[in-house]
């Protein structure tokens, strides 16, 4: 585990007016023949004509102005409360889209049932949907970061490793100094070289984690790896081994195949990469 305390249980724009159709010039032919100047019947109407128009007009500008429609510009110093980001896989960039021209392809999103998360700790990754999320102080990198699902029973984890390679972060986590959960049972250490990064993962059964539900037998999946910035980072897969191991599984690789560490500037599509 890494020199960072051991994280609980863990292997370690702006509204747009509309406008009014343009008003048309008088034409002064059509007031006054060739040679003459206008009769008084006809300046009078002239007049007249004019000053419909521009009541015409300032009714116009009223109804738009005036419209108590919600799309007014924001007040100056107006702000909004910024939240954790979601991000739906559905966002946009660029000027509307032309009439007859084609549709904006929509961001790439992770698979059914996974959102992504721009968490606030600075880094990108996919959870399941609806799971909540919560910090723990580490004494190195940002805070240990814990997504759960709603009845606490799957955990995804999240944290920076302090050993320069995830070899050297699981040899000191299995040495015999090193404490670990109650009913620890290594079920497996994988060198991993064909996924997105290089890196190992740890496979193993614990019979109790502190801090978290009695579950029974808690199954595990640790991954610790090398990421776009040359760092080291963990992502751990945790679930009740009674329910079967593949969606701890599941849960990690989507987690780890969206990462993207923060300050780093990574493809929108992991597949990408």
């Amino acid at each position: 585990m890494p020199t960072a305390p051991v994280p609980s249980g863990s292997a370690g724009g702006e509204a747009s007016w509309a406008s009014g159709a343009g008003w048309a010039p008088v034409e002064p032919g059509r007031v006054a023949t060739a040679g003459r100047w206008p009769g008084r019947r006809v300046v009078w109407s002239v007049v007249v004509g004019a000053a419909v128009v521009g009541v015409a007009v300032s009714l116009v500008l009223t109804l738009v102005v005036g419209k108590g429609d919600g799309h007014r510009p924001a007040a100056a110093g107006a702000s909004v409360t910024p939240t954790p980001s979601v991000l739906t896989g559905t966002e946009t960039t660029g000027s509307p889209t032309e009439p007859g021209s084609p549709s904006p392809t929509p961001s790439p999103s992770p698979s059914a049932g996974y959102e992504l998360r721009q968490d606030t700790e600075g880094f990108r990754t996919a959870v399941p949907e609806g799971w909540t999320r919560s910090t723990a102080a580490s004494s190195y990198g940002f805070d240990v970061v814990n997504y759960r699902s709603p009845d606490g029973t799957h955990r995804l984890q999240v944290y920076q490793v302090a050993e320069d390679s995830p070899d050297a972060s699981f040899e000191l986590y299995l040495s015999d100094g090193t404490p670990k959960p109650d009913g620890f049972e290594e079920l497996g250490l994988t060198d991993l070289v064909d996924g997105p990064f290089t890196g190992a993962r740890l496979e193993y059964l614990a019979g109790a984690i502190s801090g978290e539900p009695d579950v029974g037998t808690w199954h595990v999946y640790d991954e610790r790896f090398v990421a776009q910035d040359g760092r080291v980072y963990a992502i751990a897969s945790y679930g009740p081994d009674s329910d079967g191991r593949d969606d701890e599984l599941a849960a990690l690789t989507t987690a780890v195949d969206w990462f993207c560490p923060p300050d780093t500037a990574c493809d929108a599509d992991p597949a990408a990469d």
